[in-house]
């Protein structure tokens, strides 16, 4: 009979330990981040198919320091806001404009991390050199930017727009200057790290010298996740600290000096 039972218990020890290894570990936290996959430097789409950017780049060590799984959703930049409710993504971390209204609203709001301002981009030769130029030109600006809000009939350079003969929304900045460059519109109001990139890489094109609306980037979270956002912030700062974040902004020597991390 003991023996009986020794075998009886051995077995049950064996089954034990087989049900242990077949029940899978606990997986790793998948943080999804919000992007306009066509918004040079900080995020978009390079030659390999793959999403890249200063913002990409910067999320996914983040994630690597928190021991997260890291993945990437194009927004429809227009509809960022209702997709990140829907639960599509995590955040929108896209070269976004922190705006008043998105606090208002609820959104959890990162610290700032760059300084910006918006310009226009006009064709070379255009005979354009100021806004006050393209008094009865058109204009192109993305939906959903703040670019768009300050053009608005109540927008801060809502009288600026009033001069314009009008103003064009496309849904990215890359069909904003396919529309310039084909003469559809005179100039494209755009954030002028965009147009940097932009006119670096392609001919044919400047930027005018006049700042028309400053604004500073954040990342936006649901409401409720302010925890999440505080690990977020808390593995940039250690970014920060070990040098990464540092590394990352040499590829983009265009926004390095409006990186409010670094000139700290």
């Amino acid at each position: 009979m003991k023996k009986i039972l020794a075998i009886a218990l051995a077995a049950l020890m064996l089954l034990s330990m087989a049900a242990c290894a077949a029940k899978p570990a606990a997986s790793a936290k998948t943080f999804t981040m919000g992007i306009d996959a066509e918004y040079p430097p900080f995020s978009y789409i390079d030659e390999k198919g793959e999403y890249t950017g200063f913002d990409v780049e910067v999320c996914k060590a983040a994630c690597e320091k928190l021991g997260w799984e890291f993945k990437v959703f194009g927004v429809n930049w227009d509809e960022k806001l209702v997709q990140l409710d829907a639960g599509e993504c995590d955040c929108v971390w896209s070269g976004m404009t922190i705006l008043d209204s998105m606090k208002e609203s609820g959104y959890v709001i990162s610290e700032p991390y760059y300084d910006s301002t918006q310009v226009m981009l006009v064709k070379e030769g255009s005979g354009f050199a100021s806004s006050a130029d393209l008094a009865g030109k058109d204009v192109a600006v993305q939906l959903g930017t703040s670019g768009e809000a300050l053009l608005a009939e109540d927008g801060d350079l809502a009288d600026l727009a009033a001069t314009f003969n009008s103003v064009i929304t496309c849904d990215s900045f890359l069909k904003c200057f396919t529309e310039l460059d084909g003469g559809a519109v005179d100039a494209v109001f755009v954030d002028l790290p965009v147009a940097t990139s932009y006119a670096a890489e392609n001919e044919g094109f400047v930027i005018l010298n006049e700042n028309l609306g400053a604004e500073q980037y954040g990342i936006a979270f649901r409401s409720g996740d302010a925890e999440m956002c505080k690990a977020i912030e808390g593995a940039v700062a250690d970014l920060v600290k070990d040098g990464t974040y540092a590394k990352i902004a040499e590829k983009y020597p265009d926004i390095v000096n409006n990186l409010l991390f670094l000139s700290k």
